[in-house]
């Protein structure tokens, strides 16, 4: 982080607003920068409370249960950036902020150990069969035996997805003597002896344990169904911490009724709680040898520091010099500092001629450019401007009346 960059506005009236209990970290980071007006909320709002909090926000943090929709960034009309302080963004309208020349960023590998842990956690009490011996003790009985108990050593761990988490966890799961196969629509390099299944069948119905580390697409919702549940050898266990629509649940419960699965762990669901103590429901309540937690596989204490840290610092980069790396919705553009000018920011339609505007419009009065920088995605440019001093606030009129512009900003 660069501490000597200054921003044009001054950093008491950036407004900042924090939900869902994010890292205290982050927003001592904020304030120790010289962001003093940070709010910070317990829980996520609706879409209406939403609308109501954002109207003089300049900069947004999330985690995963606030919804940003495209009413709400309407109503975001000074909103700069989002920092979505989890791995995802799904929760965000990134058309909308794309359009609103919004930059959102995220956390993809923050709490990567944290799930790939919890993971090799879950793989050992399921095999073990600890949920029907906890479950017995607490209830005064005596269940002393190894019927059913294995170990994880010379078992096949099927690995579906072989990113950042999944990539992670095949190095754990070999380093406790397992053999590690993986399927992933791309073609990923294996990680030590893993190798690759040449297709989800195969995975399926090789592997002892199956743990599914995709996102949630249209080609991955109900991944796992009736259909290729019937894949699995018998006594598999079953993993999903991914995402809550890619396992179809119903038919999970059933094949475990019937024996068919021999054990699970979820920890994302179709549909979750909005906040601690609302009511849960799911067909696997009461199963046996199934462990069940709300949505915490990257919750722990070094996960959520690293996050903080992570997003933070994208957000201060762009914040005071205009750096999108990362940026989910705005070109990405690393950017170094540069003395005696001002930098400018301009965000806008991705149309032919827009550079060309321009830099006609500038050249026609006198404007000297010290640097230039520009990328575009589909629907974006994003065109960075060092400008002489002395005429910067004469150049940030003029480009603000350049066609198909988005949004212009006085960076320093």
């Amino acid at each position: 982080m660069n501490k000597q960059a200054n921003t044009s506005y001054p950093k008491e009236r950036i407004n900042i607003l924090f939900l869902e209990n994010i890292s205290e970290k982050a927003v001592e980071q904020f304030r120790k920068n010289g962001y003093t007006n940070v709010k910070r909320l317990g829980g996520a709002l609706s879409e209406e409370e939403l609308i109501r909090e954002i109207k003089d926000v300049h900069l947004l943090g999330i985690r995963s249960k606030s919804h940003i929709s495209a009413k709400v960034l309407a109503a975001a009309t000074k909103l700069q950036a989002i920092g979505c302080f989890c791995i995802g963004v799904n929760q965000v309208d990134l058309k909308a902020a794309t359009e609103a020349g919004i930059v959102v960023f995220n956390a993809p590998y923050s709490n990567t150990r944290s799930v790939a842990e919890l993971v090799i956690g879950a793989s050992i009490m399921l095999i073990r069969r600890i949920p029907d011996k906890n479950k017995a003790a607490h209830e005064g009985i005596w269940m002393k035996e190894a019927k059913g108990s294995y170990e994880l050593r010379g078992k096949t761990l099927g690995i579906i997805g072989y990113g950042n988490i999944g990539s992670q966890l095949s190095v754990l799961a070999e380093g406790l003597g397992m053999k590690v196969i993986f399927y992933d629509t791309e073609t990923k390099l294996p990680l030590g002896n893993a190798s690759s299944a040449r297709n989800l069948k195969e995975l399926m119905s090789t592997s002892d344990i199956i743990s599914l580390h995709v996102p949630e697409t249209e080609q991955t919702r109900n991944l796992i169904n009736k259909a290729n549940l019937k894949f699995c050898k018998k006594g598999a266990i079953l993993i999903n911490y991914a995402r809550g629509e890619v396992v179809e649940l119903k038919a999970l419960a059933a094949s475990l009724k019937e024996g068919l699965i021999g054990g699970a762990a979820i920890d994302v669901y179709p549909w979750e709680p909005e906040k601690n103590g609302d009511r849960f429901e799911t067909p696997l309540q009461g199963l046996s040898n199934v462990i069940l937690t709300p949505h915490i596989g990257g919750s722990t204490e070094e996960a959520q520091q690293n996050i903080g840290e992570d997003v933070s610092i994208k957000l201060f980069q762009y914040l005071e010099r205009g750096i999108t790396n990362g940026s989910h919705t705005i070109p990405a553009i690393g950017l170094p500092p540069v003395e005696n000018a001002h930098r400018i920011l301009h965000i806008h339609h991705n149309v032919p001629g827009v550079l060309s505007a321009i830099n006609t419009a500038l050249s026609k009065n006198n404007i000297n450019i010290v640097g230039q920088y520009l990328k575009t995605n589909d629907a974006i440019g994003y065109v960075v401007l060092d400008i002489d001093k002395k005429l910067s606030n004469q150049a940030l009129a003029l480009l603000k009346k350049v066609k198909a512009t988005i949004k212009v900003r006085l960076l320093y």
